[in-house]
């Protein structure tokens, strides 16, 4: 018996079309690009049918082929000449290897790239040209992505995780590979059917509503054969593309009916929850005055729009300021992106005090850069941090003190996502009254299990939040928070069977 072949491969970034800060291959060689056979062990975000596919080769007996895995810390938009290149690399793969019984590809799904709203699209569009009509393709994704007409229109089956913070990426993966197995042995054919509720906002699911309403979707996929995967495009707001906004997902065994059913159920629930899913978010202020209230520590304080995560710099000065106004004690930031300045550190060597002038270089609105004598407490080379079976690399960094505070200076941009990240620098955050760090959720998981406070400020505004006010030009105008804006209301929903006709 023929072993069946598969190739698996990964193309990702997320971006911010308003960040001035862009991708080009650097980035790729920053976080990740591997070429075939040089994925590591561990997988990244948007990587994980990678690792994944290697152990169900393995214990199904087959045969896989891995393309070449890039995936570029969120900035701004990627160069044409980057996209195109690992694009054209990753489409001769598959053209010299063929024929496959399945293709398996990690995406984001947020990808802008200089002249491609949609390199998604684009992308798996080719792939189906080069496997034809029946061959499977199916892809994971963040849900903080734009699910586009032409990439339904190519794939098989699209299956997003389900948390934020993301931490089911992993099982994601695991559920498209059985998917793959099952629609190559003819048990399932994948359908999709999508829902537009004609919405954009931020949907954490680490406390209610959110948290219920993703109970509610995994029971249904569990009590429903028919239904092989269900899903939540969150949209991103900081994208602005022509199909940005919230879409509701379905893969079912052949039976578009009950996909449109249930994504229309679930979409019009989640358009009731419109404006009740975002997390309270307080003034650098606030935050820090309920923390040194709170009885007991550490409190974690989430700087949450200046999110690398979400392409921005993650230089933002507004909180550390603030806290140096205070004379705040026991008090740690993880972390400030400035390579300039670890460089400095570096040649300063452990142990040195210096002036050095610091954060707040790439875009207005992010407070000014901090000038102060600090103490280089700690100079590691080709930094890490750890985010579930992830390593996420932070690239050469630094620890200093500014008095009664610690700041780690990173040269890699990279979110905060697990308290691993002021551990590798000898810092306990059980010990510390303050934590700051940069994140808009993936920190809560990691630091929920040592933070009996966990508070979300909005400090300056380096990310575009609020899509009413927005200066969008290629988003929709018909979606809430936008249509209010203009005055329109709530404008009735439509169910997007239109989007995959």
């Amino acid at each position: 018996m023929t072993r069946p072949r598969a190739f698996t491969a990964v193309l990702a970034t997320e971006t911010n079309t308003f960040s001035p800060i862009r991708i080009d291959i650097e980035a790729f060689r920053a976080s990740l690009l591997a070429r075939p056979g040089e994925h590591p062990d561990t997988p990244t975000l948007c990587s994980a049918v990678v690792t994944v596919g290697r152990r169900f080769a393995r214990d199904n007996n087959w045969d896989l082929v891995e393309g070449t895995a890039a995936w570029a810390d969120p900035a701004g938009l990627v160069s044409r000449q980057t996209y195109e290149l690992l694009r054209d690399e990753i489409l001769d793969q598959i053209a010299a290897e063929a024929p496959f019984d399945v293709v398996v590809i990690g995406l984001h799904g947020a990808m802008v790239a200089d002249g491609y709203d949609d390199p998604e699209g684009d992308f798996l569009s080719r792939i189906r040209v080069l496997i034809g009509p029946k061959t499977p393709l199916i892809a994971t994704f963040d849900p903080h992505s734009h699910l586009t007409s032409k990439r339904v229109d190519a794939a098989d089956a699209l299956i997003a995780f389900k948390e934020f913070p993301h931490i089911d990426f992993v099982d994601r993966a695991v559920e498209a590979w059985d998917l793959a197995k099952r629609t190559i042995a003819g048990e399932v054919v994948p359908v999709m059917s999508v829902y537009d509720p004609k919405m954009i906002d931020v949907f954490p699911t680490t406390s209610g509503p959110m948290r219920g309403f993703v109970d509610d979707l995994v029971r249904r996929e569990r009590e429903t054969p028919a239904i092989l995967s269900l899903s939540v495009i969150h949209g991103f707001m900081a994208g602005d593309v022509p199909e940005m906004g919230t879409r509701l997902l379905a893969v079912t065994d052949n039976d578009p009916a009950l996909g449109d059913a249930v994504t229309r159920e679930f979409g019009e629930a989640l358009f009731a929850l419109r404006g009740k899913v975002r997390s309270t978010e307080l003034s650098p202020a606030e935050a820090y005055e309920r923390a040194l209230a709170h009885e007991g520590g550490p409190v974690t304080i989430a700087d949450m729009w200046d999110n690398p995560g979400g392409g921005t710099a993650g230089d933002a000065t507004v909180l550390l300021a603030e806290a140096m106004e205070r004379k705040l004690e026991d008090t740690a930031f993880g972390s400030i992106w400035d390579p300039i300045a670890v460089q400095l550190c570096h040649a300063a060597g452990e142990g040195a005090r210096m002036m050095l002038r610091f954060g707040a270089k790439s875009a207005p609105f992010t407070g000014n850069p901090i000038d102060a004598e600090v103490e280089i407490i700690r100079n590691i080379k080709n930094a890490e941090q750890r985010f579930g079976e992830s390593i996420v690399p932070i690239g050469d960094a630094s620890l200093i003190r500014i008095g009664g505070l610690e700041v780690i200076l990173n040269s890699t941009r990279a979110q905060c996502f697990d308290t691993s990240l002021f551990t590798n620098f000898g810092i306990d955050p059980a010990r510390r009254k303050i934590l700051v760090v940069k994140s808009t959720n993936h920190f809560h998981q990691s630091f929920a299990r040592v933070s009996p406070l966990i508070l979300y400020c909005a400090a300056g505004r380096p990310y575009p939040n609020d899509p009413s006010v927005t200066p969008y030009t290629k988003a929709p105008r018909d979606i809430w928070p936008i249509n209010a804006a203009q005055g329109a209301g709530d404008r009735p929903r439509t169910a997007s069977r239109e989007i995959v006709q």
